[in-house]
């Protein structure tokens, strides 16, 4: 059995589109399941998604806990061993509170991935293989988000080829989730339904072709 541990904010807690906080996909809906569905037997997918997640930032409005970098240590610990960390954040970076260019968001994806490293919860206490997922970018009606996302718009366009360069220089796995599904015009910046079953379809492909061998 192989864990992979799905590691991102609202768009892999599977929120809906222009609801509210705590309307959620079911879990069958959401990505990190349909992953798991996609790869089959053998497969155990850890979801752990948190609506506002940041990279590295505690959230003076949210809170603490919206750091990423907080919990992701005890995170690890908790589910070890595991195989591969898929790590999809960047989105809430881009709030104006934080005043971040597309650069330092994937330099905050990048301490993650060092942490990860300086823990080794892979199998007997190796590294586990890291994807970085860029997410898709936000739309540009973005509708009573703009005050606290002004600006994001067009940096969350460059937020792709900012954690590409990121990737592989770090040399883990990248995806562009823009590449196959688009942020819902609900809200311009949660994934739908249909978005979250083309996701994890896709990510299957990529998590199979990293190539396990026998171990």
């Amino acid at each position: 059995m192989r864990t992979v541990l799905c590691f991102g904010d609202s768009n892999t807690y599977g929120q809906v589109p222009g609801g509210g906080p705590l309307e959620r996909y079911n879990v069958e809906q959401r990505w990190p399941r349909i992953l798991e569905t996609a790869l089959g037997a053998g497969w155990h997918i850890v979801e752990e998604g948190l609506s506002g997640r940041t990279t590295v930032h505690d959230d003076p409005i949210e809170g603490s806990h919206k750091n990423g970098r907080r919990y992701l240590t005890a995170c690890l610990q908790s589910h070890a061993p595991i195989d591969l960390v898929i790590i999809m954040l960047g989105t809430n970076d881009l709030k104006v509170r934080f005043n971040k260019p597309p650069s330092e968001v994937a330099m905050g994806i990048g301490c993650l991935v060092h942490d990860i490293r300086g823990l080794s919860p892979g199998p007997a206490g190796h590294d586990p293989e890291i994807m970085i997922v860029a997410p898709p970018p936000m739309l540009d009606d973005i509708k009573e988000w703009e005050a606290i996302f002004s600006g994001a718009q067009e940096k969350s366009h460059k937020l792709a080829l900012a954690f590409e360069v990121m990737a592989d220089s770090l040399e883990v796995h990248f995806f562009d989730a823009g590449s196959v599904c688009a942020c819902s015009p609900a809200d311009g910046f949660h994934i739908d339904q249909e978005a979250h079953r083309q996701l994890g379809e896709a990510l299957a492909q990529e998590v199979v072709a990293i190539g396990w061998g026998n171990g």
